[in-house]
């Protein structure tokens, strides 16, 4: 192998990781930014969006045959959004909004609903993990030259974030619901003194940043087994990607996400997988000590 062949590798495997930190923590970066909610639960959120994918594959494979066996995944794609943002507004109509202003009493009650959720899984499905198979479409590798091979998984995870990352700042910059979005996230009583709903806002804010989870969970479970606990392996890292980015910044979400990515994929290059997440958290403690707001810290933003 070249040396431009190592790096281009390398290169595009932080990408490939970058990518799944951005999908994992893009509806976190808008909820935390949005209402300070510290949501334990995200990743259980996650959770449901990877059992909606491992439903939906045994239903097709029962109805439709192995022949048809591809197509679940388009199918499971909307449907996790629709479970998990589902989840997510009731879990704000009934918990998360009579707890606004109290940090503490949120991540206590929103670890309580991941508990709950976990347990829900574990009488549903089992305690055993459970696979999810790619589709046919996505088990392959496209070689442009020898040496250098790029999945297609990785290739199909890479573009559709850069297109949900695109469907992000469209909503949030170009319709009237992403308008107030940023209003209340700017200010949150001078948007109410104009006629905002915030309430409202608020609930489909949660209901969105949770949809979003359910899709990442959707993808990231053709990544590996699926389980009760499979949240709680990436909860720490898409929290660790908003605050490094800077809470609620869409650019710090993925300027973080980037940066822990090629890190995280540069360190395992010439060490182990432990190690090289130790140096990264070490380097995100270091950095915040010297930015505690973040890459993009915001300008203002009131939580009363």
């Amino acid at each position: 192998m070249t040396p431009t062949t190592f790096l281009v590798g390398q290169l595009f495997n932080g990408l490939s990781v970058s990518s799944i930190l951005l999908l994992m923590a893009l509806g976190l970066a808008i909820t935390f930014g949005l209402m300070g909610v510290i949501n334990m639960a995200h990743g259980e959120l996650m959770m449901l969006g990877s059992y909606t994918a491992y439903v939906l594959q045994n239903l097709f494979v029962r109805q439709f045959g192995e022949q048809n066996f591809g197509g679940y995944f388009l199918v499971a794609l909307p449907m996790s959004f629709v479970v998990a943002g589902l989840m997510g507004l009731l879990l704000e109509r009934a918990l998360i909004r009579h707890l606004y202003g109290r940090p503490l009493e949120t991540l206590l009650a929103t670890w309580g609903v991941s508990l709950i959720l976990q347990q829900a899984m574990r009488q549903v499905f089992g305690a055993n993990n459970v696979d999810v198979r790619s589709p046919n479409w996505l088990t392959g590798r496209w070689q442009p030259s020898a040496g250098l091979e790029f999945p297609h998984l990785r290739l199909f995870i890479i573009v559709f974030t850069a297109l949900a990352i695109a469907g992000m700042y469209a909503l949030l910059f170009r319709t009237n619901i992403g308008l107030k979005i940023r209003a209340v996230t700017q200010n949150r009583d001078m948007s109410a003194c104009l006629g905002v709903p915030t309430a409202k806002v608020d609930a489909y804010t949660f209901s969105l940043g949770s949809g979003l989870a359910g899709v990442a969970g959707c993808i990231l479970s053709l990544m590996g087994s699926v389980g009760p606990t499979t949240g709680q392996n990436y909860i720490v890292d898409a929290f660790m990607v908003v605050v490094l980015g800077g809470v609620g910044k869409l650019a710090g979400a993925i300027a973080g996400s980037f940066g822990i990515g090629e890190c995280n994929t540069l360190f395992e290059s010439f060490s182990t997988a432990t190690m090289g997440k130790v140096i990264v958290f070490t380097l995100v403690i270091l950095f915040l000590q010297w930015k505690p707001s973040g890459l993009f810290p915001s300008k203002s933003r009131s939580l009363d």
